[in-house]
C-alpha cells in the first residue's frame, strides 16, 4: 500500500492579523509556513534539537498545497502531519490544515523531504529513527 498516510505530529499556529492579505483571508504564501512551522515541531519532537547547525539532516526538495477554503483572523490552525512509505534517502510528508473546532480541511499539502549532508550537497539514507515511524503493514 504506497498511499497509506501515518499521522506523527499535530501542531496548533494561532493566525496572526498580518498573515491576511488585501481580500481578507489569509495569504497562500503563510499556508507554506505553516507546513513549514509543523514540520519543525514534529522533527523537534524527535529529539532533532539542532536542525540548522547540522552533518546531515532534512531538506525539502519540492512543496504543495491545494488551498480548498479561506482562512480569516481570529483563528487557530491545527497542522496535522502525516508521513507516507519511507524511499532510501526520501520521506513523504502531508499536512492537512483546519480551523481549531472544525471538522472541515481548510488546505492539503505535501513536502518531499530527503536526507542529506549539506557539506557535499548529496542524499544519504534516511536514518532508522525516521524509518521506524512508518508502520509496517507487513509484520501485521
Amino acid at each position: 500500500m504506497d498511499h497509506l498516510r501515518h499521522l506523527v505530529h499535530i501542531t496548533q499556529i494561532p493566525v496572526r492579523w498580518g498573515d491576511m492579505d488585501a481580500l481578507g483571508h489569509v495569504n497562500n504564501t503563510v499556508y507554506f509556513r505553516f507546513a513549514e512551522q509543523a514540520r519543525i515541531d514534529w522533527l523537534l519532537s524527535l529529539g532533532m534539537q539542532d536542525i540548522v547547525e547540522v552533518e546531515e539532516g532534512p531538506v525539502i526538495v519540492n512543496a504543495s498545497c491545494t488551498f480548498l477554503k479561506p482562512i480569516t483572523f481570529p483563528a487557530t490552525v491545527e497542522v496535522r502531519t502525516l508521513i507516507g512509505r519511507p524511499g532510501k534517502s526520501s520521506l513523504p510528508t502531508f499536512y492537512e490544515m483546519r480551523c481549531l473546532g472544525e471538522d472541515a480541511l481548510y488546505a492539503e499539502g505535501a513536502a518531499k523531504i530527503v536526507w542529506w549532508n549539506p557539506k557535499t550537497g548529496k542524499s544519504l539514507p534516511l536514518p532508522d529513527f525516521i524509518r521506524r515511524l512508518y508502520p509496517d503493514e507487513t509484520s501485521a
